[in-house]
């Protein structure tokens, strides 16, 4: 009920990943990001337990395919998940058990996985990738540019409802934490968060760092 694409930027060490699906929420269950480490994504019948245990081996210096095979003996029931690890140097891996639903399919690139199932088409996580590889600028804008890219490829088979992006840099917070929980256009509505995110992140940033120089909030009462 899921498509999902995490990539990893080593110029700025940010990683991160943009992820939708017909079902309510998806971000808060699936989409997992930690700081000089990287991505873990969970999705189709999803286990959230394999997110932070896959950051945690990972952040132990464990490879992407170690980090499958444990997560499998972690998981009795590995075969309803649909995983994917990426780390910070951007090696990746993804996992698609024998119970995933309907049509899936996985895709790795150059820093970035993408997968997805319930999908209109094969080629939905290949579009991704494709979008990433060939984009530039921020992280956030290169994930969102590919989620695009996998709804225009195709997409899910049926509607979908919600969508999230989340990318950590230095600090140990996600620095791009956004979510659209239920909406008609998900990923439309994403993107008019993130424009109107953007401008204001490194301000959010400047308050945590040296709130004594961080510019005004611009509200009633703040002059």
């Amino acid at each position: 009920m899921t498509f999902s694409v995490a990539g990893v930027c080593p110029d700025t060490g940010m990683v991160g990943c943009a992820i939708t699906s017909s079902s309510i929420c998806v971000a808060s269950r699936c989409a997992f990001t930690r700081s000089g480490t990287g991505v873990a994504l969970t999705q189709n019948i999803t286990n959230p337990d394999l997110g932070p245990l896959a950051l945690d081996l990972m952040s132990e210096g464990l490879n992407p395919t170690a980090i499958m095979a444990a997560l499998a003996e972690a998981d009795s029931n590995v075969q309803w998940r649909q995983l994917g690890v990426l780390n910070k140097t951007g090696e990746g891996a993804t996992f698609s058990g024998t119970e995933a639903l309907g049509l899936y399919a996985t895709a790795e690139g150059k820093n970035c996985i993408a997968m997805g199932n319930l999908l209109d088409n094969t080629d939905v996580p290949q579009a991704m990738i494709d979008s990433f590889e060939n984009s530039s600028g921020h992280l956030a804008e290169r994930l969102l540019n590919a989620l695009e890219s996998g709804l225009a490829a195709g997409g899910e088979l049926g509607p979908i409802q919600s969508a999230g992006l989340q990318v950590c840099a230095e600090p140990n917070w996600p620095v791009v934490d956004l979510r659209v929980d239920w909406h008609i256009e998900p990923i439309s509505e994403l993107r008019m968060v993130w424009r109107n995110y953007q401008p204001q992140m490194d301000a959010y940033i400047t308050r945590a760092k040296d709130p004594a120089n961080a510019e005004s909030y611009g509200v009633p009462g703040d002059e």
